[in-house]
């Protein structure tokens, strides 16, 4: 085992792990960090236009981020911010971060639309060889040329990309178990406004739930981990169910499907076909606007990704260095000594006035009772800008979002 892979286990031992290894929890805890080692989101699902609308990023902001699927990595550099830093424990993350970056400044819009937009083209493999692998670290190179299985990983954008990963599997998964109860996903994308969609929810999808299939997998800590959720992010979704994570799972598929059109909501085509709308009008994520590509490949060069904790680089970084953070649901899976080291550095080196973000599996704000009070003192929540961002995110998986600012 090399230097950097026993580091990188490590972490992701330091994340995940925190119950006995020989307890039930623990067997599942080391099986999720196994697997997230690996390809989990080819997609990022959270939904960036949130994020940017509670951060107001300006030219002046340095960002800190979690790069997950990297697309929203790739969105804050559309709103042309000083500079983006994304981390990630799953070198698989890093590797498609990298890829995304090198791939807005080298490759024409249509190329990289077909890229990352459409993500099933042969030719996509012929760019990969001729523009981009010359123009790639080695550890990045090394991983898309890669042959775990026969064919190297750089083709999975020759056949579907989105079809890959935990997510992509997961997703693929819950639509066969949805045909085996009758009802074929796909023909929910023929719904021609909210109306349309509720009721095909109402009538065809919401009665899933009730099938002792979907019953027993739902309750299943390890036929979630799909999702990228870890046993201790599956209690917290639990608890907001009085103990039962499927009335949980059921309301926020509703709020998927139902609370956004089609024509607006990428995270429900990635749901339901594991790609994006085929034909205009197209909902996509932020940096895959035509309109947007100007913009991205000139900021990309402010962009990098690193293969590191969030608490490991803070640490590295000098004091008052940045202005936004965004912490996805990384918080869920932390001890409460580990929030406490986590928000020391976030306090250290932020400036007044810098914004933090954050998901959570459950509805309520887990850091109040749980990171020390004077380390939360600098900072306040603001509860409209929360509200409104819960509201508003189409990927509808999470209960809360979070915004918090530095006010000393």
């Amino acid at each position: 085992m090399t230097t950097d892979t026993q580091r990188i286990a490590k972490q992701l031992t330091a994340a995940v792990h925190q119950s006995p290894r020989l307890s039930a929890r623990g067997a599942l805890e080391r099986l999720f960090a196994q697997l997230f080692t690996g390809l989990v989101y080819p997609q990022i699902w959270e939904d960036p236009v949130v994020d940017m609308a509670a951060l107001q990023l300006g030219p002046d902001d340095n960002v800190l981020c979690i790069a997950s699927g990297g697309c929203n990595m790739m969105s804050y550099l559309t709103q042309r911010p000083a500079s983006v830093t994304a981390v990630d424990l799953s070198p698989a993350h890093v590797a498609l971060g990298r890829l995304k970056l090198a791939a807005a400044q080298h490759l024409a819009q249509p190329q990289f639309f077909d890229f990352f937009a459409r993500a099933n083209r042969a030719e996509n493999v012929a760019i990969y060889d001729e523009v981009l692998a010359p123009r790639l670290d080695p550890a990045t190179r090394a991983y898309w040329e890669a042959r775990p299985f026969g064919r190297r990983r750089i083709t999975m954008f020759a056949r579907g990309f989105y079809r890959f990963g935990l997510l992509g599997r997961f997703l693929g998964a819950t639509q066969s178990v949805a045909r085996l109860g009758g009802v074929d996903l796909r023909r929910f994308l023929a719904c021609d406004d909210l109306a349309a969609q509720r009721a095909f929810f109402d009538s065809r999808i919401a009665p899933l739930f009730d099938a002792p299939i979907v019953r027993f997998l739902a309750r299943s800590r390890a036929a979630l981990f799909g999702l990228g959720i870890p046993p201790a992010q599956y209690e917290k979704l639990a608890a907001d169910g009085a103990g039962d994570v499927l009335p949980v799972l059921r309301e926020r598929a509703r709020k998927l499907l139902c609370d956004f059109p089609l024509s607006e909501n990428y995270f429900a085509w990635q749901a339901l076909t594991r790609s994006y709308a085929p034909e205009p009008p197209r909902a996509l994520p932020p940096y895959l606007d035509p309109a947007a590509f100007d913009g991205l490949r000139l900021n990309a060069p402010h962009a990098r990704v690193l293969n590191r904790s969030l608490t490991e680089l803070l640490a590295d970084l000098p004091a008052g260095t940045l202005q936004a953070y965004v912490l996805l649901d990384a918080q869920d899976w932390m001890t409460d000594a580990q929030l406490d080291a986590l928000w020391r550095e976030i306090f250290r080196t932020s400036t007044p006035g810098a914004r933090v973000i954050f998901r959570t599996g459950g509805v309520a704000d887990i850091l109040p009772g749980r990171v020390s009070p004077e380390l939360l003192a600098p900072w306040a929540r603001d509860a409209a800008a929360s509200a409104a961002g819960h509201a508003a995110d189409r990927s509808a998986i999470y209960g809360g979002f979070h915004l918090y600012r530095r006010i000393a």
